[in-house]
């Protein structure tokens, strides 16, 4: 009888063992990816509903035509709109060779001022590439117009 009791006994502490050990893998995990984790916001939820300034988030959508502009060192100077808002970006590095004016782009950073303040900047990859996220955003705009194959 002791013996049945003592299996049970163990049985119970290999469960709470393993439920304590899944509780601190999850909150490892979760505090690992913290800063990982960068909601995508189109230049129009930004202007609307501007994030904290401490918020690392990616912002997307079109180089405004002529706001491109190239400062003292690698700093670079733009506007990015989804056809609703236009937000200035500010940006101190190299720029991706496809990056241009009326061209899709994807940035990580954070608002601050009015400003976004991009750590990385990522430009489309072929004449037909835009990612998801800017495409959608430009749709809800009423800005993007879909190119069928044939169009050039």
């Amino acid at each position: 009888m002791a013996l049945k009791s003592l299996k049970k006994k163990r049985r119970v502490q290999v469960i709470a063992l393993a439920a304590v050990a899944l509780v601190v893998s999850t909150a490892l995990i979760g505090y690992a990816m913290r800063d990982g984790i960068n909601l995508f916001r189109s230049p129009t939820q930004v202007s609307e509903e501007p994030p904290a300034a401490n918020e690392v988030f990616r912002i997307g959508g079109l180089v405004e035509d002529g706001s491109l502009v190239r400062g003292q060192g690698q700093q670079i100077k733009f506007s990015v709109t989804d056809g609703g808002a236009t937000i200035p970006v500010v940006f101190d590095g190299v720029l991706p060779d496809l990056f241009a004016e009326n061209q899709g782009m994807v940035g990580t950073g954070r608002y601050v001022n009015g400003v976004f303040e991009a750590s990385e900047i990522l430009a489309k990859h072929d004449e037909n590439y835009m990612p998801k996220e800017v495409v959608d955003a430009l749709k809800e705009q009423g800005v993007y117009q879909e190119h069928g194959e044939g169009d050039s």
